[in-house]
Formats: structure tokens, C-alpha cells, sequence
């Protein structure tokens, strides 16, 4: 019975823990470029064949070949697997031709087709809080070997030889690659939680949450990035509801968090303030007291000669994100306040001052490895009169007013602010701009892409 009460306990903490901020899943796809173009950059299989020959410490020579020379290195055929809970398992398939001369005097060429096969196991750098893979298990398998010596001559003595000779060499030659490809992979980590700036307000750090896991399709690495402000003070993620679970088999996927953008968006919640005074705007009537008396016949009164209005707009709550499924809205709160301009040098008026609930439409884009987004205006949620020195109206009156001003003159300046971008984990050199976007409930998905 208490076991029972154990596992219904802890599959209810399972099911009810807080989700990342941001959540990547590594495909096959993505795996077999990197570990391809580590091999490629590295030409670590030349490298080794030039070493061959060469006195290398704690290495003992091989009795009955000398001169050992490597060449005609096959290019390697790369195969990986998932191992689950583990990391991958990968085999690389080449082959060569060792030279020597052999202990009867005669020069030798050994021509080989081999598997070198190892488990890459990914953990977490304890020191640096990266990913890192480390080999395990490194095996060479021999498919094929010939000889250019006389098969007839003592079989039983070359066959020994030769077997003898392979098991020496082939290991300390090959499994080395596999370290130093792994080297080059661990390299494209290094920049991951480093912080990146969103525009002149703070900065976003990936940090990994727990060691990343592995599963039968791909690598999960699960982040809870830490959103900064310039003067220190961490904005702190809501909880974001759990991940989607929607996965495309072999694809790989970076998810963002409805919670981490209202996070990040939250830094430049200041620069959304407005203020405005021009006369024309857009397509707009001109924003004078004479057009705002069209809606409010209380302007007129107080203001027979028409003068210029100055608008302020305030956002006094962070702004927010939600998603739905095809749908991301950005919810903003604040006071908009109108004022009639006077001469020089003299004090606005405030004509009202009213609470503002408005939400916008977004649209998700990449532009130079930066998260962009662009907003419409929606709707106008709620509008209330908090003050006013033109006496008692109903705000319905402004409704279109605000709307209007709304969508021609705030939304264009929302839209500058989000120019800034926000970044995206640096791993892999990976390339967004090729990634197609999807919303789902509460998360950004990018199916990302090789180019």
C-alpha cells in the first residue's frame, strides 16, 4: 500500500512540475550534420594517419613492423543512434592502407575496412553548466583485411601476425578520432549561456535547468533562461504550463514560452510609453481639440478656438503574452492621458486621464538570428475615466477616437521598439532564419532547419 501511495505521489510531482522557460529537442537531423561536419573539419582521420608513424609517449613499437605508415584514408561513412537515457551511439564506417616494412624483410601493406564504434554520452560540464559529450566504449571491429604478401607463404604466421599487429595499432590510431570529433561538436556549446542583450534594457541567459536527457527520437535539453534587468533585478518567469508534446519524428525543435517573452518583453515595458503631439498622424484627422470635440461636445465648450492635443500613453503593468493554438496575443495595461497645448512656455492641460486595456495580435518572425515580432491592434478591451477637467462623459464616446489613434499612431511605435529582437540560444552554430514557425498553446515552436 505505501508503495502504491510512492508512485501515485510521485507521478503527481512528475505531472505538476514547473516547465522550462524554453525547452530544445535535438533530432537526428541536426546530430548527423554536426557530428559530420565536425569529422569534415577536423580531418581528424588524416591528422592520425600522419601521427602514425611517429614515436608517440607510452606507446611501445610493434614488433615486426617498422616504418608504419598510413594512407589512402576512406572518407567515413557516419551512422548515429539514440541510446535512451544514455546519448548517442555511433558508428564510423572507413577503411585504409597501413604500410610497413615486416619482420621478413619485405615491405608490407596492410589494407583494412573497419567499424570504429563508441557510446557518446551527454552530461553537463560541472565547471561551465554546458552540454558535453564523451565518448565511452570505443570498439574496432575489422570487416575486411589483405595483404599484399604471397597468401601461401606461412598462412598460419602472417594470419597471427596480422592479427596481432591490427589489434595493436587500430585502436590507439582510430579511437582517438572519436575524442576529437566530440571536441569540436563540445566547442559549438561554448556560448550558450552567455547573456544577450535585448536592446539597451537587459539582458536573457540560457541556463540549463537539469543535465540534459535523452529519448528514442532526440536529445532534450530543458532551460530556464534568466531574464535581467540592467540594474541586476531578475524578472522571474511565470509558470509557463507544460510543454506540447507534439514532436515530428527525426525533426529537431526550439520551444519558447509564452511566460519567457512576457519575461523579456517586461525589460522594455518603459520604452512602450508614448508621447505625442503632432498634428498629423497617418491618415488620421488632425489631432487637434476640434476633432476630439466631434466625439466629446465637453471639448467644445471648453475650448471654442481649436489647439493641438498632446497625447501620453503609460503601460503601468508588464506587458503579457498569451498563445493559443494558431494564435499569440500580447496584452498591454496602462492610462492614456490627453492634453490641450497652449503657448509657449505654458503648462499642458490634461483634458482626462483614462485606464486602458488593449490587446494586440502578433506575428512571429527571424531576422539575423533574432526572435522579431510585429503587432496589430486587436481590440480595445476596456477604457475608464479616472479624471477629467471637461466634466462627466461616457467613455464609449471614445472608443472609435482611441482606436484609431490607437492603431495609426501607438501601434506603429510598439512595433519600432520590438526591432531590438530577442535572441536565441546560441548552440551549434544554428541557423534560425530557416526554421518555420508554429504557435501552439502557450509556446512558440521553430522547427528548425539545415540550410
Amino acid at each position: 500500500m505505501l508503495r502504491v501511495l510512492c508512485l501515485a505521489l510521485c507521478g503527481l510531482l512528475t505531472h505538476t512540475r514547473a516547465e522550462p522557460g524554453a525547452l530544445l529537442r535535438l533530432g537526428m537531423d541536426i546530430m548527423n550534420h554536426e557530428v559530420q561536419s565536425a569529422m569534415n573539419e577536423s580531418r581528424i582521420l588524416e591528422k592520425m594517419a600522419a601521427e602514425a608513424g611517429k614515436k608517440r609517449p607510452g606507446v611501445k613499437p610493434i614488433k615486426g613492423l617498422t616504418d608504419i605508415k598510413v594512407k589512402d584514408v576512406k572518407l567515413p561513412v557516419i551512422t548515429l543512434s539514440f541510446t535512451p537515457g544514455v546519448g548517442i551511439f555511433q558508428c564510423v564506417s572507413t577503411g585504409m592502407t597501413i604500410t610497413g616494412k615486416s619482420f621478413i624483410g619485405k615491405n608490407m601493406e596492410i589494407t583494412v575496412v573497419l567499424n570504429i564504434t563508441a557510446t557518446n554520452r551527454i552530461l553537463q560540464n560541472e565547471e561551465t553548466g554546458l552540454p558535453a559529450f564523451k565518448s565511452e566504449g570505443c570498439e574496432i571491429i575489422l570487416i575486411s583485411v589483405k595483404t599484399n604478401l604471397p597468401s601461401k607463404m606461412m598462412p598460419n604466421v602472417i594470419n597471427k601476425f596480422l592479427d596481432s599487429t591490427l589489434h595493436k595499432v587500430l585502436p590507439g590510431l582510430m579511437c582517438p578520432a572519436i575524442d576529437a570529433v566530440l571536441v569540436y561538436v563540445n566547442r559549438k556549446w561554448a556560448n550558450l549561456n552567455a547573456p544577450m542583450p535585448i536592446g539597451q534594457m537587459g539582458t536573457v541567459k540560457y541556463i540549463l535547468t537539469s543535465k540534459p536527457t535523452t529519448t528514442a527520437s532526440y536529445i532534450q535539453v530543458d532551460f530556464s533562461p534568466v531574464v535581467q534587468q540592467q540594474n541586476g533585478n531578475t524578472i522571474q518567469l511565470a509558470d509557463g504550463g507544460e510543454a506540447p508534446e507534439d514532436y515530428v519524428e527525426g525533426s529537431s525543435q526550439l520551444l519558447l514560452s509564452a511566460a519567457l517573452l512576457t519575461a523579456e518583453l517586461a525589460l522594455l515595458q518603459k520604452s512602450f510609453d508614448l508621447n505625442t503631439q503632432d498634428r498629423r498622424v497617418g491618415k488620421l484627422p488632425p489631432q487637434t481639440t476640434e476633432t476630439l470635440a466631434g466625439f466629446l461636445p465637453e471639448v467644445a465648450k471648453a475650448y471654442p478656438k481649436p489647439k493641438p492635443l498632446v497625447t501620453q500613453i503609460r503601460i503601468n503593468k508588464p506587458p503579457k503574452v498569451i498563445m493559443k493554438t494558431g494564435e499569440s496575443l500580447l496584452h498591454l495595461h496602462g492610462t492614456l492621458e490627453m492634453f490641450a497645448a497652449r503657448r509657449r512656455h505654458k503648462a499642458l492641460v490634461s483634458l482626462f486621464l483614462l485606464e486602458a486595456h488593449f490587446q494586440l495580435k502578433v506575428q512571429y518572425s527571424v531576422h539575423e538570428n533574432r526572435l522579431q515580432m510585429t503587432t496589430s491592434l486587436d481590440r480595445l478591451l476596456s477604457l475608464s475615466r479616472e479624471s477629467s477637467s471637461i466634466g462627466t462623459f461616457s467613455e464609449k464616446r471614445l472608443t472609435g477616437f482611441i482606436t484609431d489613434f490607437l492603431r495609426k499612431a501607438y501601434i506603429p511605435a510598439v512595433n519600432d521598439v520590438l526591432q531590438v529582437g530577442l535572441p536565441l540560444p546560441d548552440f551549434l552554430d544554428m541557423n534560425y532564419n530557416l526554421a518555420e514557425l508554429d504557435i501552439v498553446e502557450n509556446a512558440l515552436v521553430m522547427d528548425l532547419k539545415l540550410g
